[in-house]
C-alpha cells in the first residue's frame, strides 16, 4: 500500500491534530470511551493518510489514551477491583488477542480498496451498538460455567479482529459484552474494557510493526504526539460534562457521524 504525498502535508498542522484530538476525545468523553471510531475518519478524510496508515496511527493514539485512562480512572474503581475480576479479564483475552494478531495480519494483506470498504462496514456497525447496546444496564450474568467461557472466549476474538481493523480500544463493544455477558456494573466494566483493550492493543500493534506502513508512526512522530495530547485533555474534559448532554440526543447524533463517515471511506480513492 501507498502512503501519502507531500502535497497533502498542508493537512497536517499540529493545532489542527490537538484540536481534532480533543474534539474528538470530548464526544468519546461524554459516552465513556476513548473517541477512536471518530478519530479513523478523520484521519482518512481530513488528513489523507491511506487507510493502513490511517489505523496504525489511530491505534497508536488510542494506546496512549487507553493507557492514561486506566490511572485515571483509578479514584472511581480502584485497581485492587479490577484485578478481583481477573477470571473475566483472561475470558476475554484467550480470545481477543488472537483476534488482534490475525485482525491485524489481515488488514496488512488488504487491497487498500477493500481494506477502505472493510472500515466502511464496521463503522456502521459500531454505530449500531452505539445506539442499541449503550443503555445496557447491569444485571445477572446472562450466561454461566463452560458456555460463559466459550461466549467470552469468541466474543473477546470478534472484539480484537474489530479493534485491529479499525486500530480502536473496542471499549464500545467490550462494555456492552462486560454488561450482557457477565453482570458487571457499568463503571467496573469501562475500566474493565481497558484492562482488556490494553494488551488486545499491544499485540495488534506488534503484528503491525512487521508491516513497512508501519513507518508512518516514525514520519509522522510530532502529529501523532499531539493528536494523542488533544485526545487525552478531550476525554478529561468529556468526562466531566458526561450527563450535560443527554443520551437520547447524543447517541444518535454520534451515530450519525458514523454513518456519514462510512459513506465517505466507502466512495474513497
Amino acid at each position: 500500500m501507498t502512503g501519502t504525498t507531500d502535497g497533502f502535508s498542508r493537512h497536517r498542522n499540529l493545532p489542527a491534530a490537538f484540536g481534532s484530538g480533543a474534539i474528538i476525545g470530548a464526544l468519546g468523553g461524554l459516552i465513556g470511551l476513548g473517541g477512536a471510531e471518530f478519530r479513523l475518519p478523520l484521519l482518512i478524510g481530513l488528513f489523507r493518510f491511506a487507510a493502513l496508515e490511517a489505523v496504525i496511527l489511530n491505534k497508536a493514539t488510542s494506546l496512549v489514551v487507553v493507557a492514561s485512562a486506566l490511572p485515571f480512572r483509578a479514584g472511581t474503581v480502584p485497581f485492587e477491583l479490577i484485578a478481583s475480576h481477573w477470571p473475566i479479564v483472561l475470558n476475554l483475552l484467550a480470545g481477543s488477542l488472537l483476534g488482534a494478531w490475525l485482525g491485524a495480519g489481515w488488514a496488512t494483506r488488504l487491497k487498500s480498496e477493500t481494506l477502505y470498504r472493510v472500515i466502511a462496514v464496521l463503522l456502521v456497525a459500531i454505530a449500531g451498538v452505539l445506539v442499541f447496546g449503550h443503555d445496557a444496564s447491569a444485571g445477572q450474568p446472562l450466561l454461566f460455567g463452560s458456555v460463559q467461557l466459550v461466549a467470552g472466549v469468541t466474543a473477546g476474538f470478534v472484539i480484537g479482529v474489530v479493534a485491529s481493523l479499525l486500530g480502536v480500544a473496542g471499549g464500545e463493544l467490550l462494555i456492552p459484552t462486560l454488561v450482557l455477558l457477565f453482570g458487571a456494573d457499568i463503571k467496573l466494566a469501562g475500566s474493565l474494557s481497558l484492562a482488556v483493550s490494553l494488551p488486545t492493543m499491544l499485540v495488534g500493534f506488534t503484528r503491525y510493526s512487521r508491516d513497512r506502513s508501519f513507518l508512518v508512526l516514525g514520519r509522522n512522530r510530532a502529529f501523532l504526539l499531539v493528536m494523542a495530547a488533544g485526545s487525552i485533555a478531550g476525554a478529561f474534559i468529556g468526562g466531566l460534562l458526561l450527563g450535560v448532554v443527554p443520551d437520547a440526543v447524543l447517541l444518535p447524533a454520534l451515530a450519525a457521524i458514523l454513518l456519514v463517515s462510512a459513506v465517505k471511506i466507502w466512495r474513497h480513492h
